[in-house]
C-alpha cells in the first residue's frame, strides 16, 4: 500500500513552530504586562499611605517639615504612578502586537494543515481509484479466463 507524503511537511512544521514561539511571546508579554500592573497598584497604595500620614499629620500635629515631606512623597508617587501607566500603555502595545503575531501564526499553520488535508484526502481518492482499477482488471482477467475456458 502506498504511504501518504505531504510535499510541505517541513513548512507545515516551521509553522507549528512558529506558532508556539508566537504564544510563547504573547505569554511572556502578559506576564510583563501584569507585572506592570502590579507595580502601579503598589504604587496606588503607597500614595495611599502617604495621603492617610498627611492627613494625620496636618490634623494632629502642625510640624511643617512632616507635611512638606509627606506632601513631596504623594506628588513624587503620582508623577511615578504616571510613569507607569505609560509604561503600562507601551506594554499593552507589545502584548496586542505578540497577540497579532500569535494570530497571523495560528492562520498559516491552519492554512497548511488544511492543504495536508486537502493532500491527504485527494491521496485517498487516488489510492481509491488505483484500487477499483485494480480490481476491474482482476474481473476482467477472471471473466475472459472464464470464458476461455468454455471454449
Amino acid at each position: 500500500m502506498a504511504k501518504f507524503k505531504f510535499k510541505l511537511e517541513g513548512i507545515l512544521s516551521i509553522k507549528v513552530k512558529l506558532e508556539t514561539q508566537a504564544k510563547a511571546e504573547f505569554g511572556m508579554e502578559m506576564v510583563r504586562l501584569r507585572e506592570e500592573e502590579e507595580k502601579l497598584e503598589i504604587m496606588r497604595q503607597r500614595k495611599e499611605g502617604f495621603q492617610l500620614r498627611l492627613t494625620d499629620a496636618v490634623q494632629d500635629h502642625l510640624i511643617i517639615r512632616q507635611i512638606k515631606v509627606l506632601e513631596d512623597s504623594v506628588e513624587n508617587v503620582k508623577y511615578n504612578m504616571s510613569l507607569q501607566r505609560i509604561v503600562i500603555r507601551q506594554q499593552e502595545q507589545r502584548v496586542e502586537l505578540a497577540r497579532e503575531k500569535m494570530n497571523e501564526a495560528m492562520k498559516e499553520r491552519k492554512t497548511f494543515e488544511k492543504l495536508k488535508e486537502k493532500a491527504f484526502e485527494n491521496f485517498l481518492m487516488e489510492l481509491e481509484k488505483a484500487e477499483r482499477k485494480e480490481v476491474d482488471e482482476l474481473v476482467s482477467f477472471r471473466y475472459q479466463n472464464a470464458e476461455e475456458s468454455e471454449d
